[in-house]
């Protein structure tokens, strides 16, 4: 999509216009007639929340009508849904090109409609031989927004496509190795970010024995990437020597279950089991595209997990990078295996002011908050939950605290081992796979982020189409944009 820049005269333009409509409106502002200025107030009184559009052949005249008095995150909101409803309709009518305008509304109402717009645009086209419709040209009215601030909006945006295509992509063409060349070819074009791929041998030579294990069963091997962005050494307002946030993504690029192979309805968005670790890039490249003033470091541990070979088993017991043993209780609880060994490897190497996990973790966490938010836990790190609580009603992209008490220790106490990979009991599933990765971050301030009831969307939700959503980005993003105003 080319997104333009114009100030735009409604009574002048030549072309389809959609016109915000807030409780603030001045109505005379309104290109319309005056049977047709009553018509639309009438609906507006009927309903607030709505779309109503107008004949002016070959092009529409667009109205959303919305709640202007609602709290601005939840105006917002409502405001990029109704932008997805509104990209139906073009379709419908076969517009390709908009101009966005209005009176008496915020820069931020309009930025939130564009970006509904925006994202819901996207669709996963690669496979597809037929056409698909997408919005050409959004033309939008520069009395609301900054080329800058659009810029930066649009950089971020694209790095959400990208993380939403990796997800959607079928193993068949993008296995672990696939998706660290990629990683490696992009940072390559990125000044400010370096890329370290290992392969097999060197995580081998790391004893990295949850990465290791559950990629016995592939005949595709192992990565384990580390990308660096240090946007605070040429930021003179932050400390050169300014710890790093560790941002550590689950990289399962597909996921039968192993030995404990899953039932065929649960194996059918597995490709979207390495969706953590995309989110983690995204985030990182976003940060660098903007040049954000922080230091970031995303590690990301790759493989898929088989049942094949000498494909590791329950009753295994494994040694993790930081020494701890694990008794293997099932095999599908294969995801806390391989971010363990990473999460430690952050804690030792590189001394983070705060890691921070995402993963489609457990079924538990959809059953607990449905397809809604993100399960969120924390080790240590009150503050930095809190602010992204915060940022995550700023973005709508929310989460729910779980707790970390003490008392769930015991679910996952081995009698054989250090610890045991899953709970043999059904409870607190979704806390239980928090404490078991809490474990590896030692003291290290930790937030566990359980993305797997929006990571993947199998109905469309909102401005979101089936497949891959790039939930978490956004709140990510914006939670780094807030850095200098966290307490520490």
């Amino acid at each position: 999509m080319i997104y333009n820049l114009e100030t735009i005269n409604a009574k002048e333009y030549n072309g389809s216009m959609l016109f915000l409509y807030g409780d603030d409106v001045p109505e005379r502002t309104f290109p319309l007639s005056q049977k047709e200025l009553r018509l639309l107030k009438e609906r507006r009184a009927e309903k607030k929340e709505q779309l109503i559009a107008f004949d002016r052949l070959p092009d529409k005249l667009y109205f959303l009508s919305f709640d202007s008095s609602q709290p601005m995150p939840e105006c917002q909101e409502a405001l990029r849904r109704k932008a997805a409803n509104l990209l139906k309709m073009l379709e419908t009518d076969r517009v390709h090109t908009l101009a966005v305008t209005g009176a008496g509304i915020l820069p931020e109402e309009v930025m939130a409609v564009v970006e509904g717009i925006t994202l819901a645009d996207y669709s996963f086209d690669r496979y597809r031989n037929k056409e698909c419709y997408h919005l050409d040209t959004l033309v939008i009215d520069k009395r609301f927004v900054k080329s800058d601030e659009l810029e930066s909006a649009q950089r971020l945006w694209n790095r959400i496509f990208w993380c939403r295509e990796w997800v959607n992509l079928p193993v068949q063409d993008l296995n672990a190795a696939a998706f660290a060349d990629e990683l490696q070819s992009i940072a390559a074009d990125m000044p400010e970010v370096k890329c370290s791929v290992m392969d097999k041998k060197k995580i081998e030579s790391l004893r990295m024995g949850g990465l290791l294990a559950v990629n016995r069963g592939s005949v595709d091997e192992p990565r384990f990437v580390v990308l660096e962005y240090n946007g605070c050494s040429e930021n003179p307002k932050v400390r050169k020597s300014e710890k790093p946030i560790c941002l550590v993504g689950k990289g399962i690029m597909y996921d039968t279950g192993g030995l404990n192979i899953k039932p065929g309805d649960y194996m059918q968005e597995m490709k979207s089991d390495m969706a953590g670790a995309a989110t983690m890039a995204s985030v990182l490249f976003a940060a660098a595209d903007n040049h954000l003033p922080v230091h970031l470091v995303a590690l990301l541990p790759l493989t898929d997990n088989r049942p094949g070979f000498n494909a590791y088993a329950a009753d295994d017991i494994l040694t993790m990078y930081d020494g701890t043993t694990v008794e293997v209780i099932n095999t599908d609880a294969e995801g806390r295996l391989i971010l363990a060994d990473a999460i430690a490897y952050a804690a030792k190497n590189y001394d983070p002011q705060l890691i921070i996990d995402a993963a489609t973790l457990t079924g538990a966490a959809v059953r607990a908050i449905s397809t809604f938010g993100i399960a969120a836990m924390a080790q240590n790190a009150d503050n930095p939950l809190t602010m992204l609580k915060l940022v995550g009603q700023q973005v709508y992209e929310r989460l729910v605290e779980f707790p970390m008490w003490k008392e769930y220790d015991k679910f996952i106490e081995s009698d054989i081992a250090d610890l045991r990979n899953s709970a043999t009991s059904p409870q607190a599933g979704t806390i239980t796979a928090g404490k078991f990765l809490a474990h590896f971050a030692k003291e290290v301030p930790y937030v566990h982020l359980d993305i797997a009831g929006v990571a993947y969307f199998t109905k469309p939700q909102h401005y979101y189409r089936v497949g891959a959503s790039g939930y978490g980005i956004r709140l990510l993003y914006a939670f780094l944009q807030m850095q200098d105003m966290i307490v520490k």
